[in-house]
């Protein structure tokens, strides 16, 4: 059976390569893959793909990011920030899902969606009292 390719349509995949330098505002609907320099904000509604060669000075809002390069300024990932082990990272992060290889390198802080209104007592495996455990 053939596909209608009027039915799926795909998404524009974005390319910045090493060597080039872009001063301003990014905005895209689909991914991008950024191994050149990046001074100014990008909002991506895919996915952010930043080579070991990339690098972004400015906000930086997506979906989702693979980083091996150097970020500076603040990252928002509505669903998962993987650091691999050459990424950089000076500025906050906001996410809900994070993963970080040993070896990548953070300096700001990390704020998890899901975990903003969830209080320190209430972490831990579900159905656990921390007071009835501390007294044991």
């Amino acid at each position: 059976m053939a596909r209608n390719s009027n039915e799926n349509a795909t998404i524009e995949f974005n390319r910045i390569v090493a060597g080039t330098k872009i001063h301003g505002e990014i905005e895209t609907k689909g991914d991008i893959r950024i191994d050149g320099i990046i001074i100014g904000s990008l909002n991506i509604e895919g996915k952010l793909v930043l080579g070991s060669t990339g690098e972004i000075e400015g906000e930086i809002t997506c979906r989702n990011a693979e980083v091996m390069g150097k970020i500076e300024g603040e990252i928002k990932v509505s669903e998962l920030l993987s650091l691999k082990s050459t990424s950089s990272i000076k500025g906050d992060i906001i996410t809900n899902k994070i993963s970080i290889e040993p070896g990548a390198s953070i300096s700001g802080t990390i704020n998890m969606d899901r975990l903003q209104n969830t209080t320190l007592s209430k972490l831990g495996p579900p159905n656990v009292n921390i007071e009835q455990e501390s007294s044991k």
